[in-house]
């Protein structure tokens, strides 16, 4: 079955507005039903986590409910899920506690691929330890991570691995699975970036072979939080800083103060509007897998028709060309600096932005330098006449 476009788009009210939005890879529209899940938690009486009061069960059922609802979407299991203010803040925090038992001699593996909240971190962390950081590049034409990149790095010293499982700025999927497989082989852990993946395909972090994997639900038409899931018995071997009177129960102990109940509220009904993407029978996983494997197809035709209108432009240049991406672009156009360009389309009602999008490392190994290029993602809701808006549009800028 393929997706009802016109069914989804209408439960989109930004979508009223005109624009056509191809923001997503900086952060999807939210449907209807993620906000009233909110404001209904906001205002149904509510309090810290308890067994006492109705406030306190309804505050204790929104947490336990949005585990659950994160382990469907990405085949994890609902104890190990873990929530933060974001994907950023998370990293930092595992990033914190694992260096504590790193020290000279030890290695962590970062790729110029990744987006830098999945660089910083580590190297940070590896300075603070005394530890090695060894990076991987990729391909600068086709913007492909060929997996040697990084397992050519791996010896019996690294302690850590970590990959994006699709890149923000050039949509690559790497093989994250083989890394993953040739990291555990000499005793590394691998963190994964799923924050560019999760909006677009099925994921199974079991799969991937990812230890630790991360991704923001405003992505995927969520609130503004972030979310990371691992293995509770890996969980439990991990011990960052936490307050005295916290609990230190997993997977508590990461969760820093009081958690956002409204937004949490926002995820399950994120969650359950995926599953609901494409009708269907089954348990939430099941559904939520069926959605996903639409979205793929979906976005996949029409990023197809997107990328053949802008190389068949004379002065448009795509970035990247790898086999296996996200429906995600990178361009630029000869004469006009990328911010001019994004200005341009804005005044068109074309959302398309330019940037190196906090990717900046892989932005200056391709040579856009820190300004980057534009960048133009689907989404879901992306329909046909976005597209044919968004060509129209750079071909205006071209003139």
């Amino acid at each position: 079955m393929s997706l009802d476009v016109a069914r989804i788009r209408a439960a989109f009210p930004a979508l009223d507005h005109g624009i056509a939005h191809f923001d997503g890879p900086g952060g999807s529209q939210a449907p209807q039903p993620v906000a009233d899940a909110i404001a209904r938690t906001l205002t149904a009486g509510i309090s810290n986590r308890g067994t006492v009061t109705a406030a306190e069960q309804r505050a204790d059922a929104v947490v336990r409910d949005a585990r659950a609802a994160v382990a469907d979407l990405l085949g994890a299991d609902a104890g190990g899920v873990v929530f933060g203010r974001s994907m950023t803040q998370l990293t930092y925090d595992v990033a914190r506690a694992l260096a504590k038992g790193w020290g000279p001699g030890d290695e962590v593996v970062v790729t110029r691929l990744d987006h830098d909240a999945n660089i910083r971190p580590w190297v940070q962390a590896a300075e603070a330890a005394g530890a090695t950081v060894r990076w991987a590049g990729f391909d600068r034409t086709t913007g492909e991570l060929d997996p040697v990149e990084v397992t050519g790095l791996l010896g019996g010293r690294t302690r850590l691995v970590a990959v994006t499982a699709a890149s923000n700025l050039l949509g690559t999927r790497p093989d994250v699975a083989g890394i993953a497989t040739a990291a555990h082989a000499v005793g590394a852990l691998v963190y994964v970036d799923g924050v560019h993946l999760t909006p677009h395909a099925p994921v199974d972090v079991a799969a991937l072979g990812a230890d630790f994997f991360a991704c923001s639900p405003y992505k995927f038409f969520g609130p503004h939080l972030g979310a990371l899931v691992a293995r509770p018995a890996l969980l439990e071997s991990v011990h960052g800083d936490k307050l005295l009177p916290q609990t230190d129960a997993v997977p508590e102990r990461f969760e820093l103060g009081t958690l956002p109940y409204e937004l949490l509220a926002g995820v399950t009904a994120t969650v359950d509007f995926i599953a609901g993407l494409l009708p269907g029978a089954g348990d939430r996983r099941t559904r939520v897998t069926a959605s996903m494997a639409a979205v793929e197809e979906h976005e996949d035709r029409l990023f197809d028709r997107l990328l053949e209108g802008l190389r068949g432009l004379d002065r448009v240049t795509v970035h990247g060309s790898p086999g296996r991406h996200t429906p995600t672009t990178l361009f630029s156009v000869a004469g006009k600096a990328p911010q001019e360009v994004y200005e341009k389309l804005a005044t068109l009602g074309v959302n398309a932005p330019a940037g190196s999008f906090y990717a900046l490392e892989a932005s200056r190994w391709i040579g856009l330098g820190d300004a980057g290029a534009v960048r133009a993602g689907l989404a879901p809701y992306t329909n046909q006449d976005d597209v044919d808006r968004l060509l129209a549009g750079v071909a205006e800028v071209c003139a």
